[in-house]
């Protein structure tokens, strides 16, 4: 009986490890892939940090949830960073550029518009503004 548990459990560890490592290896992939992409957005670098937020006009989370994040973290931080908010209904070849495949979608990238960090789906006001720290 013992062994078998033991098995169980092994296979669970396996299969959390698995996923963990899918989950990082598609973060560095979308992070490898909006390397460059900063051009897209604005002609000059603003030479501080730079929030990509990827929306639709339709999504629900998107405008009660993470705006309302974006806007606690831009209280907090004010001029230190920019928000670029792009619509991916509007402009579906952007997002496709970016490897974005749902909203909301979050990219924090560095002073020189290097991709640091994704988030997808909807990321709280701290994880946001520890990743904009962070840079």
């Amino acid at each position: 009986m013992s062994e078998d548990i033991l098995l169980r459990f092994a296979l669970a560890a396996g299969i959390i490890a698995a996923a963990l490592g899918f989950y990082w290896l598609s973060n560095r992939w979308l992070l490898d892939r909006a390397f460059g992409q900063a051009g897209d957005l604005y002609p000059a670098l603003p030479h501080k940090p730079v929030l990509v937020y990827f929306t639709t006009p339709t999504c629900a989370p998107c405008k009660t949830i993470q705006w309302p994040a974006i806007e606690h973290v831009r209280g907090r931080l004010g001029e230190r960073f920019q928000v670029v908010e792009i619509d991916a209904a509007a402009r579906p070849e952007l997002a496709r550029r970016w490897g974005v495949m749902s909203v909301p979608t979050t990219f924090v990238l560095d002073a020189r518009g290097r991709a640091r960090y994704v988030n997808n789906g909807i990321a709280r006001a701290d994880k946001l503004l520890k990743q904009i720290e962070a840079v």
